[in-house]
């Protein structure tokens, strides 16, 4: 024979007749949620005399386990939730969020260190990045391992190659107005050891100078057409800008994807096939690399100055 239990709120009460003795504590439950409309977790259900706290803590027992009995009065109160018990689970939350950061070393943003357009920046970007400093007289220094890797090989770095002879090209690089580029950054990661990856905006893509090398570490660089910047890491945990980072460091690799999409996406390039030079020699004016590359090798002059 089934069991009948009378359930009650402040406003309204509910009689199950015919209740299995197997019913389970869940299956109760259900069947109080949908007559009082109530949260599960917001029920308070108290049962006996005098009334005590029905124990929830195992729904799938059946009914009898918990202690209800035949012609019991279940009384449903709704529970307002303990706010110093949910501050205390957002702290821990907040407490976990934090641990997790900074465990994760790489954990921030990707940023652009601006360095001074001077005709140098690659050489002023790649030294940041290694020394965690704008010098810019480390383009020198630069200039000389360069010029001095050229000339010792002057097979691989033919007159094809360079498009100038060797010796031309050597003179020409430890100039002061010389801007370096894909061939300076092959000899420099060569150089340093280190993967140089160049974040070209124009393409939204990433060069990456020392792939074929198996190294271990890499440096990032942004380029907009004309100019270099390196990027650095910003810590969220508050750490020293962080420049170098392991080949294995993906996320930060991702960023820098993601960086090269939304400056290219917000045109944040120059398109050196169509900007106008100024040759600060001459004063005579240039569109585009092209030209100006012609004109430099026709007349000598390197110094340039966008319009």
């Amino acid at each position: 024979m089934g069991f009948s239990l009378k359930v009650k709120t402040k406003t309204d009460q509910l009689i199950l007749r015919d209740v299995s003795p197997s019913l389970t504590l869940s299956q109760l439950m259900l069947q109080i949620v949908e007559f009082t409309k109530l949260s599960p977790d917001s029920l308070q259900i108290l049962v006996g005399f005098p009334p005590r706290k029905l124990n929830m803590s195992s729904l799938e027992e059946p009914i009898t386990s918990s202690g209800i009995v035949n012609g019991d009065t279940l009384l449903v109160e709704e529970v307002v939730p303990d706010l110093t018990t949910q501050e205390r689970r957002e702290d821990a939350l907040l407490a976990a969020q934090s641990a997790a950061v900074a465990e994760d070393e790489f954990a921030g943003l990707l940023l652009k260190k601006v360095v001074p357009a001077d005709n140098s920046c690659l050489f002023t970007s790649i030294g940041y990045a290694l020394n965690g400093a704008v010098n810019t007289d480390c383009g020198v220094l630069m200039r000389q391992i360069i010029a001095e890797h050229v000339a010792a090989d002057s097979e691989t770095f033919c007159e094809a190659f360079l498009g100038r002879a060797n010796r031309e090209y050597c003179a020409w690089i430890l100039r002061d107005d010389s801007w370096g580029g894909a061939i300076e950054v092959s000899i420099l990661s060569s150089f340093y050891g280190l993967e140089i990856d160049v974040v070209d905006i124009t393409n939204a893509i990433i060069n990456r100078f020392g792939e074929d090398k198996s190294y271990g570490q890499r440096i990032f660089l942004l380029f907009d057409g004309i100019h270099y910047d390196p990027l650095y890491l910003e810590s969220l945990t508050g750490g020293v800008p962080r420049t170098i980072f392991p080949i294995e460091a993906q996320s930060i690799y991702q960023q820098a994807e993601q960086l090269a999409k939304e400056a290219q996406a917000s045109k944040q390039f120059t398109d050196v096939n169509r900007f106008t030079l100024r040759c600060l020699v001459c004063d005579c004016h240039l569109v585009g690399q092209a030209e100006a590359q012609v004109h430099a090798k026709s007349t000598g002059h390197a110094n340039f100055g966008e319009v």
